[in-house]
């Protein structure tokens, strides 16, 4: 069967990653017609959008993307690429696993953990003003002074909608992969309404799974906490947008840092795959970052196409080479400049040649 994925090689380093992850892929066996279409800052330079339609048209009639990072502007310039797919796409879902791997360097050991952060709401909606505006005004002028006159004002909406589809994700994908318990994650302690909205809306789903999964509840600040000192307690974690964005790079720390955490976002019929790290574009061109997140963004990719065998052999040989660590990345190595670390593509050769040692193997065995 021959797959249509949409591919954003993305900016900064997204372009030599891909290139990898396009090989990585290709050699798994699968039939993969790939669409290209660019977003970003190099794109934005062309044709005065970071985002262009053609990219949304292509992600909606393939279903399927896998994305490079992308430049995010702080404090200036346009709003997120990464939050406009999901947003444009109404991609609710972002799914983060972070995993052990033997080889990685990390202070933990055998970590398993998902988080199952909603997309779509909470400050992230790019719901917010500038001081002074009319709108911000007017909404200081309804808190009745509860807000100084020279406050940039954002909304922070919490949906019963949201919140219901997002934690029956989290339980449906419990029960799908044989975990053991969910927890919903919040500060509705403080804000009662909408992280309130959040906890009552997750208690009532829950009821539907007695039984099967078990829920329990945290509260933000003590949920770092627990995380730093007994991770092993945890297992699949929801929570709402900002809670979610941060918690997931707090476990991908656990985990050995980002260039190992993969990511997912998920519709009702749309996937788009991508690593969670910056585009680090101080090392464009220059054959050096790790790409393992994004090839192990892949891996989640050929799961979701039902490519189980494809996504194993590569899981086993990602595992291998890390195992081994002599084909690894700087940011890998005990020493960010051992001289053996290798780079980006080679990097990605050495989980190709690792995808054929392991099928020779298996074909000896059987």
């Amino acid at each position: 069967m021959i797959h249509k994925v949409t591919l954003i090689p993305g900016d900064g380093t997204g372009p030599e990653i891909m290139e990898t992850v396009r090989k990585v892929v290709d050699a798994t066996g699968v039939q993969i017609e790939w669409e290209v279409e660019e977003a970003g800052c190099d794109i934005m330079a062309k044709v005065g959008t970071p985002l262009p339609e053609s990219v949304l048209e292509s992600i909606r009639k393939n279903k399927v993307a896998i994305k490079g990072p992308i430049t995010t502007p702080i404090g200036t310039g346009f709003r997120s690429v990464n939050v406009a797919l999901r947003k444009e796409l109404d991609l609710y879902v972002c799914l983060r696993p972070c995993i052990s791997y033997p080889g990685v360097r990390s202070r933990y050991q055998n970590i398993d953990l998902v988080i199952v952060r909603e997309n779509t709401e909470d400050l992230y909606a790019g719901i917010e003003w500038s001081m002074h505006t009319p709108e911000a005004k007017e909404v200081i002028k309804l808190s009745k002074n509860k807000i100084r006159e020279d406050s940039a004002i954002s909304i922070k909406p919490i949906s019963r909608t949201g919140t219901s589809r997002i934690v029956k994700f989290a339980f449906d994908y419990a029960v799908k992969n044989h975990r053991k318990k969910v927890t919903a994650v919040t500060k509705a302690n403080i804000m009662k309404c909408t992280d309130g909205l959040f906890f009552e809306v997750a208690r009532e789903i829950a009821k539907n799974y007695e039984g099967k999964i078990e829920y329990e509840e945290r509260l933000i600040d003590n949920m770092c906490m627990q995380l730093v000192q007994k991770p092993e307690l945890y297992d699949v974690l929801v929570l709402p947008n900002l809670y979610g964005d941060i918690i997931s790079d707090l476990c991908a720390g656990l985990v050995g840092g980002l260039g190992v955490a993969p990511g997912a976002n998920f519709g009702d019929t749309i996937a788009v795959f991508e690593a969670i790290h910056g585009s680090a574009p101080k090392y464009k061109g220059m054959n050096k970052v790790n790409p393992s997140a994004c090839i192990l963004s892949a891996k989640l990719m050929l799961e979701y196409l039902k490519e189980t065998e494809a996504a194993k052999n590569l899981d086993d040989a990602i595992k291998e080479v890390f195992r081994k660590g002599d084909s690894v990345t700087y940011d890998m190595k005990p020493f960010p400049n051992d001289p053996s670390a290798v780079g980006t593509k080679e990097m990605g050769e050495a989980i190709i040649k690792a995808m054929k040692n392991l099928s020779k193997v298996s074909a000896l065995s059987k």
